[in-house]
């Protein structure tokens, strides 16, 4: 028996961490989340160029129609390979069929040309017609300067900001100085340290494996008044998978929790992205239900229409070569690792 329900969101992602997998291990195993970003992802980052950004974005869009995911919002960083990126990972996607809202993350860590250069690349993407945001790194590696500049361009544009917040406690600063700026357009990414009474206006995504992965913490999202939605942080995206973790995450916190609310923050992400609602996804099992999903591996899609176009369809996509781009994307680790 199938379902048909409406397309998946991500509402969190980094693209280009389809070519982490298999990188080389850092210098020293880091002992905190700072550390891991300087020692995994800022190293990985600096390495990019638009060709590998060109197919970890093919990876990513293919491996999120595996999984009945129609649309990503991602969130991008290459220091050295920032203009264009935003185009890059748009006609990626768009290429294999699927839905994606992109942003560069601003920041200071390159100095005042770096920022400079990160806001004028979410500047060209706009101008141009791309279906974005404005990105920021996090608060913390962000002058004031910057925040201000990167919440006037969103609010120039009607769009939001896309950004890292109270991730880990390095962050902890971050509520006082972004709230001057945030409306109900922003993304607001992790949040594990967020206190309750933080006053940001927009939408808090919840990635559950990656928090636990980084070691920063469970973010209770049950508690936010804000709207909740899933990402992955970068780890794949298959947001059904996401919904069973963040369901048994918040159930290990509380016995009286059930899925149905893990599976409202599922469903939230459709907001970010309502075009969605009109993607159609034929799944292999029947109902889709929080109760059974939860508790059943291996649901997978059938057919997926985005746009009332097939693009997945008997276990393929129908606009690339899966076998193709998984070539090109090792080919493309390959000298990224090379490069670390």
């Amino acid at each position: 028996m199938t379902a048909v329900t409406p397309g998946l969101v991500c509402a969190h992602h980094h693209l280009y961490s389809a070519l982490a997998r298999g990188m080389p291990s850092p210098p020293r195993t880091p002992r905190d989340f700072p550390e891991i970003l300087e020692l995994v992802w800022w190293r990985l980052d600096v390495a990019l160029d638009l060709e590998m950004i060109r197919w970890s974005a093919m990876l990513g869009a293919l491996e999120a129609l595996e999984q009945g995911t129609t649309a990503i919002v991602d969130h991008h960083e290459s220091p050295q390979a920032i203009e264009g990126s935003l185009t890059v990972i748009a006609e990626a996607c768009a290429e294999v069929g699927i839905r994606v809202v992109c942003a560069y993350g601003v920041t200071d860590r390159h100095g005042p040309d770096g920022a400079r250069r990160g806001l004028e690349e979410n500047r060209r993407f706009l101008a141009e017609g791309g279906r974005g945001m404005v990105g920021l790194h996090a608060a913390f590696t962000c002058e004031d300067s910057t925040l201000e500049q990167a919440a006037g361009l969103a609010a120039e544009f009607g769009v939001g900001v896309h950004i890292h917040v109270c991730e880990d406690r390095v962050d902890a600063d971050a509520p006082r100085r972004l709230a001057p700026f945030t409306d109900e357009r922003w993304v607001l990414a992790h949040g594990v340290h967020l206190p309750d009474d933080h006053a940001l206006a927009g939408t808090i995504v919840h990635n559950p494996r990656s928090n636990l992965n980084n070691g920063v913490g469970y973010a209770r999202p049950a508690r936010f008044t804000n709207p909740v939605a899933l990402g992955s942080d970068g780890i794949g995206a298959a947001m059904l998978d996401e919904f069973a973790f963040a369901y048994f995450c918040h159930r290990a916190d509380d016995v009286t929790a059930d899925p149905q609310t893990a599976w409202s923050w599922l469903e939230n992400g459709r907001n970010l992205v309502p075009e969605v609602l009109g993607d159609r996804v034929t799944w292999s099992y029947e109902p889709v239900d929080p109760w059974y999903v939860a508790y059943t591996p291996g649901i997978r899609p059938l057919r997926v229409e985005v746009g009332g176009e097939i693009v997945w369809d008997e276990g393929r996509p129908t606009r690339v070569d899966p076998d193709e781009i998984r070539a090109k994307a090792a080919e493309q680790a390959r000298r990224l690792h090379a490069r670390l």
